[in-house]
C-alpha cells in the first residue's frame, strides 16, 4: 500500500511522468465532457462507441504502411492519423446510410461498429508478425503510462481546440440538439453542424485512444454528461458540470493508477467516472433518486394533511347546516367515509396533524381543529372550490366529476395562481369566504 509521501507526490504532480499522464487525461476529460454533452443531447450516445471501434482498422493499416515504407511503424502521429481517417470513413458510412436509405441511426451505428471493428481485428492480426508490432493492442485498452511530452502537447492542442469549438458553436449546437427540424426550416446548416459535431467526437476519440483505449473511450464521452444531467436542467451549467466531472475523473483515475501500477489507467478512469455518476444519480438535488424520493414523500404528506383538513372542514359544514361554519368538535368515525383511508393510515395522519399543531386535545373518539388548523382547513377548502368552479365554468367539467379533477391540481396551487382564479371568478365568488361546494355532500 502506498505511503503518505507517495500519495502526496502523485496528487501534487511532483513526478514528471505522472504529471504528463495526469494532465493529459484531465484535459481529455474536460474535452470529452463538453463534446459528450452535445452527443447525449443529440440522442446519439452510441455514435461514439461506433466511431471508437471504427478507428481500429486505421491503426493497423497505418502501422503496416509505415513499416512497408521503412519508417518506425509505431509512430504515434502516424497511427493517430490512420485512426482519424478510419474514423472519418466510419462517420461517412453512417451518414450515407442515414441519408440514402430508410434505415435508422441505430442500424447504421451497429453496422459500422461491427464491420469496422471486424476489419480492424483482422488487420491487427495480419500485422502482428511485422517488426516492432508488439504493443499495438494497447490501443484497444489504453496505455496512459506511455504518454510523452509530444503526446501531451498533441492531446492538449486537440482538447483545447475541441473545447473552443464547442463554445463558439454553442448556440448552433443547442438548436441542432433540441430540434434539428426547426433548425433546418430556419435555414441553419444542419448537415454541416452534424458533421462538425461528429468531427469533434472523432478528434476526442482519437486522442483518447492511447490513454483510455477505443473500448473504454465511449464511457469517457458519455458518463460525465450523463452524470451532469442529474444536477441541472440548463445547458450551460450542464456543460460546466460535465467538463468538471470529466476532468476530475481523468485526474483521480490517472492518480490512482499511478499509485497502484497494476491497475490500468483507462479502466480506473472509467470506474471513477462511474462512481461520480452513481453519486450524481443518488444525491443530485435536481434529478437525484434520493431527493426525488424525499420530495415525493413530502408531497404525499402534504396531500394527506390537506385531505384531512378539507375533510374536517366539510364535516363542520355538514354540522353547521345553513349557519356559518364554526370550529366545533366532531367524531373520529366521521373522517373515514370522506377518503379511502384505512384506520391505520388515518391514525398516522392524525399523529402528523397533532405534531403540526392542527388539532387540539379532545376526549377519546372526538377531534377538534386548533385555531391555525381551522384557518388552514378553510384556506385549503377555498382553493379546492375555486379550482372546481373554474373547471365547471371554463372547462365544462360536470359537477359530479369535478372533485376528482380538482383533487389532482389543488396541492400545487401557488399564491399567484390562486389570485388569478380569484380575479377570474371575482364576480361570482367575492371576498375571502369559502365558496359553497358545487356538488352535493354525498358526492364529495
Amino acid at each position: 500500500m502506498p505511503g503518505l509521501s507517495e500519495i502526496l507526490e502523485v496528487l501534487l504532480l511532483q513526478n514528471y511522468n505522472t504529471r504528463l499522464v495526469v494532465l493529459s487525461t484531465t484535459l481529455l476529460g474536460v474535452a470529452a465532457g463538453l463534446v459528450g454533452s452535445f452527443l447525449l443531447l443529440r440522442k446519439r450516445s452510441l455514435m461514439g462507441d461506433a466511431l471508437s471501434h471504427a478507428t481500429l482498422p486505421g491503426i493497423a493499416i497505418a502501422f503496416g504502411v509505415m513499416v512497408a515504407l521503412g519508417g518506425e511503424g509505431k509512430s504515434l502521429p502516424a497511427l493517430l492519423l490512420g485512426a482519424t481517417l478510419s474514423g472519418v470513413a466510419g462517420i461517412a458510412t453512417m451518414l450515407i446510410i442515414r441519408h440514402t436509405t430508410r434505415l435508422r441511426d441505430d442500424v447504421a451505428m451497429g453496422f459500422v461498429l461491427s464491420v469496422f471493428f471486424g476489419v480492424g481485428v483482422a488487420s491487427l492480426r495480419m500485422v502482428q508478425n511485422l517488426p516492432n508490432a508488439a504493443g499495438l493492442e494497447s490501443f484497444i485498452y489504453g496505455k496512459a503510462a506511455s504518454v510523452v511530452m509530444s503526446d501531451f502537447l498533441l492531446i492538449a492542442l486537440v482538447a483545447g481546440v475541441a473545447s473552443l469549438v464547442c463554445l463558439i458553436f454553442l448556440k448552433e449546437f443547442l438548436v441542432l440538439c433540441f430540434d434539428d427540424g426547426y433548425a433546418a426550416a430556419q435555414g441553419w446548416p444542419t448537415l454541416f453542424l452534424d458533421v462538425l459535431l461528429l468531427g469533434l467526437v472523432t478528434a476526442v476519440t482519437v486522442i483518447g485512444l492511447q490513454s483510455v483505449g477505443l473500448i473504454l473511450v465511449i464511457a469517457f464521452l458519455i458518463t460525465p454528461p450523463t452524470a451532469a444531467r442529474f444536477w441541472t436542467d440548463r445547458l450551460l451549467p450542464m456543460l460546466l458540470i460535465s467538463a468538471v466531472i470529466g476532468g476530475v475523473s481523468g485526474w483521480l483515475g490517472a492518480s490512482l493508477s499511478a499509485l497502484t501500477p497494476q491497475l490500468p489507467a483507462g479502466a480506473v478512469i472509467v470506474l471513477v467516472a462511474a462512481a461520480l455518476f452513481l453519486v450524481s444519480m443518488l444525491f443530485a438535488p435536481v434529478r437525484g433518486v434520493l431527493p426525488r424520493l424525499l420530495n415525493q414523500a413530502a408531497l404525499r404528506r402534504k396531500e394527506d394533511r390537506q385531505h384531512f383538513l378539507r375533510a374536517a372542514y366539510e364535516i363542520l359544514e355538514d354540522q353547521a347546516g345553513d349557519a356559518p361554519v364554526a370550529n366545533r368538535s366532531f367524531p373520529y368515525e366521521a373522517l373515514l367515509p370522506k377518503r379511502s383511508w384505512t384506520p391505520r393510515q388515518l391514525r398516522q395522519i392524525l399523529r402528523v396533524a397533532r405534531r403540526e399543531d392542527h388539532l387540539e386535545p379532545t376526549p377519546p373518539g372526538r377531534l377538534r381543529l386548533s385555531e391555525p388548523g381551522f384557518g388552514e382547513a378553510a384556506r385549503v377548502t377555498r382553493n379546492h372550490r375555486l379550482w372546481e368552479s373554474y373547471l365547471i365554468q371554463y372547462a365544462d367539467v360536470a359537477p359530479s366529476h369535478v372533485d376528482r379533477d380538482a383533487d389532482m391540481v389543488e396541492h400545487i396551487l401557488g399564491a399567484e395562481l390562486v389570485r388569478e382564479l380569484e380575479a377570474k371568478l371575482g364576480g361570482t365568488l367575492p371576498g375571502q369566504t369559502v365558496p359553497p361546494s358545487p356538488h352535493s355532500s354525498g358526492e364529495r
